[in-house]
């Protein structure tokens, strides 16, 4: 049971791997095994797309590496295809946890033909409705009221479903945010908002966000419980959000959860040199040695389930196959045209935009045929 308003973080395995004192965990070896796979492919994904990055083959990419436990702990949480993500735009992790293919979410960073927004979002904005994982919003917090309005929407129906929102510990200097929490409260909206709290909100350090001890501390003033976990422990997350959505299933209103976790890599490409500009290479070393992936792989180790060299060095790669498959599918598939700009925008597309969609259809149709004679 989890402890409201705790002075440290709730764990389940500690930095060394063992079991914390009286912690205990219900998953098979299997189920390790794949939640160590998971996060690795969070990993190697970041790996893979700033190469991708880097070659110019998509704009904009925003790391999670040192989050990997965080995201795959939320996924494992909920109810795949049944509870709803309102995340941000660095939850690739809990967008793969959840379901989304390498090929759906690199289709989507590419903008191609089979991307499922059909090249409208963002680059790194992936969404889906059969994973139930909401595209996300470059403008910081702006997830939270529609997330809670959603929530509120699934009480009145009375449905066995709830709401997860998700953002960095800098949304939470936002009016959205406040709006948006208030909101849950007074209406006892079942909504988990959890704070990925990676510590910095691009260059400012979370000491100078708030004067808060904390970020789900913050709770007591809208009148719901708040919860502290351990964010690079993804046993501890995966039981503390499944807990919290749980007793949201069986009546109980909105609660946040943070997840005090640390952003190794940059804010995104925008930020490629940030341990020169504002963080210390000390900072960025002692928490990358306090790796959640290592940590789990000490944990593994102990329960006799060991990943040896070869299994990881193979397992890497496959990853690595896969997502370059993902790319050449993706890339292969061509660009969206015009031809689709409405397509699944309106249930009935208004008169004027069909009167505008047909006259920039004629315009083209005019054009090609002039290039046609003029050949």
């Amino acid at each position: 049971m989890l402890e409201a308003f705790p002075t440290q973080p709730f764990q389940v395995i500690l930095e060394d791997g063992h079991l914390r004192p009286g912690a205990t965990f219900d998953q098979t070896p299997a189920q390790l095994r794949e939640l160590w796979q998971s996060m690795t492919l969070v990993r190697e994904f970041d790996r893979k797309l700033v190469t991708l990055l880097r070659q110019g083959r998509t704009t904009f990419y925003a790391q999670a590496s040192g989050m990997e436990a965080t995201q795959i702990g939320i996924a494992r949480g909920l109810r795949p295809g049944h509870d709803w993500v309102w995340g941000y735009y660095r939850d690739q992790g809990i967008a793969l946890g959840l379901g989304l293919s390498l090929t759906d979410v690199v289709a989507q960073m590419v903008g191609s033909n089979n991307d499922l927004n059909k090249g409208r979002q963002m680059p790194h904005h992936s969404g889906s409705v059969a994973s139930r994982f909401v595209s996300g919003s470059s403008s910081i917090a702006s997830q939270v009221p529609p997330a809670v309005g959603m929530a509120m929407a699934q009480s009145y129906l009375g449905l066995d479903e709830v709401t997860v929102c998700t953002f960095g510990d800098g949304a939470t200097s936002e009016g959205d945010w406040h709006a948006g929490i208030n909101m849950a409260a007074v209406k006892n909206a079942p909504c988990l908002l959890i704070c990925e709290n990676n510590q910095w909100a691009i260059s400012t350090p979370v000491e100078r966000q708030t004067r808060s001890e904390s970020i789900h501390i913050k709770a007591q003033a809208y009148g719901m419980p708040g919860y502290f976990v351990d964010g690079n422990d993804v046993l501890a997350v995966q039981q503390a959000v499944k807990e919290l959505a749980d007793g949201m299933r069986n009546g109980g209103g909105p609660a946040l959860l943070e997840c005090l976790t640390y952003r190794v890599g940059s804010h995104s490409n925008a930020d490629a040199d940030a341990e020169k500009n504002y963080r210390s290479r000390e900072q960025v070393r002692g928490w990358t040695d306090r790796d959640p992936i290592t940590r789990f792989e000490k944990f593994l180790a102990l329960q006799g389930q060991e990943i040896g060299s070869q299994e990881r060095a193979d397992f890497v790669a496959l990853i690595h196959r896969q997502i370059e498959g993902a790319v050449q599918q993706a890339e292969s598939s061509g660009i969206p045209g015009w031809q689709s700009m409405l397509d699944d925008v309106y249930s009935d597309t208004p008169v004027h935009l069909r009167r505008s969609y047909e006259a920039l259809r004629q315009e083209q149709s005019g054009q090609a045929m002039q290039v046609q004679e003029g050949a």
